[in-house]
C-alpha cells in the first residue's frame, strides 16, 4: 500500500515537471529565448560584390528561427561579414569582404552560443 502511494506521488511529480516545460517551451520557444522573436540585423551593404569571399558552415544547437536569427545578427554585426542562415540545413551562407579565419568564424558562432561542425570554403 505504502509502495503504491509513492509510486502513484513520482508519477504525479513526473507529469507536472513535463506540464511545466511544455509549457514554458509553447511560451517562451524551444531555446529559452523568451516570448520575444529575437530581431534581425540587417546590414545596408549586403551587395554581393562588396563580399567576394564565400563559405558554408554547418552548425550544431539551432533549433529555431530565434537560433537562426542569434547567429545571424552576431555575423552581421561585426564588420566585413555577412551572414544568411538556413535552418533547414542547419548552415549558413557566410560573405566576407576579406579572407576570414576558420578560428575566427568558430569563435563568431561560440558567442551566439552554438557550435561549428563544419567549415565549407566555396
Amino acid at each position: 500500500m505504502v509502495a503504491t502511494i509513492i509510486i502513484v506521488i513520482i508519477i504525479i511529480v513526473i507529469l507536472l515537471a513535463v506540464i511545466v516545460s511544455y509549457r514554458k517551451k509553447i511560451t517562451q520557444g524551444c531555446c529559452g529565448a523568451g516570448g520575444d522573436a529575437a530581431e534581425k540585423v540587417i546590414r545596408k551593404d549586403i551587395n554581393p560584390a562588396e563580399y567576394p569571399y564565400t563559405c558554408t558552415i554547418l552548425i550544431e544547437g539551432m533549433t529555431c528561427k530565434n537560433c537562426a536569427a542569434r547567429i545571424e545578427n552576431r555575423f552581421n554585426q561585426t564588420e566585413g561579414y555577412f551572414a544568411k542562415v538556413n535552418l533547414r540545413k542547419n548552415s549558413a551562407e557566410i560573405r566576407t569582404k576579406a579572407p576570414a579565419e576558420d578560428g575566427e568564424i568558430k569563435s563568431i558562432v561560440a558567442k551566439a552560443g552554438y557550435h561549428v561542425k563544419e567549415i565549407r570554403r566555396v
